[in-house]
């Protein structure tokens, strides 16, 4: 079961979180060309794309850390610092998405601040998302101090 749990969980956050990633970190630069070119309705669609991967998978992404619960259950590394440090990190990235990224984006779709600076500082916060699923990813690799062998 352990590692039915395991495998879903892999591939969950591999399915959910990496376009997440990767549109999220797209939408910046996508967005100042669509500010740049106000009247091209390919830009303003390629923004509002970015954005819908972003919500869409954002919640699929739901089922990553469920997944991960589950397996750390069976793995009876619940208690494990590498773990508790993880679930925080992702606490933390959920937080930054959801609080910081996605209400950025749809602002700056909505015609709200379209400034260049407001797509830097969603572009700096989309970075600090994208570092912690990286720092979360290599802890759960690396397992620092974990018994159950890496």
């Amino acid at each position: 079961m352990t590692k039915f749990l395991l495998s879903v969980h892999v591939l969950a956050a591999i399915v959910a979180i990496g376009p997440v990633t990767v549109a999220a970190s797209m939408f910046p630069p996508a967005a100042r060309r669509a500010m740049a070119v106000p009247d091209d309705p390919r830009a303003t669609e390629t923004v509002r794309l970015l954005h819908r991967i972003c919500r869409v998978y954002a919640t699929i992404g739901v089922v990553v850390p469920v997944f991960g619960f589950a397996t750390a259950s069976t793995m009876g590394v619940l208690g494990d610092a590498w773990l508790i440090v993880s679930i925080a990190l992702t606490a933390l990235a959920a937080l930054v998405l959801v609080a910081l990224v996605l209400p950025r984006q749809s602002a700056l779709l909505e015609g709200g601040d379209g400034s260049r600076e407001a797509t830097v500082r969603l572009a700096m916060f989309t970075g600090v998302f994208n570092l912690l699923w990286a720092a979360v990813t290599v802890l759960m690799i690396v397992r620092p101090g974990s018994t159950t062998g890496a």
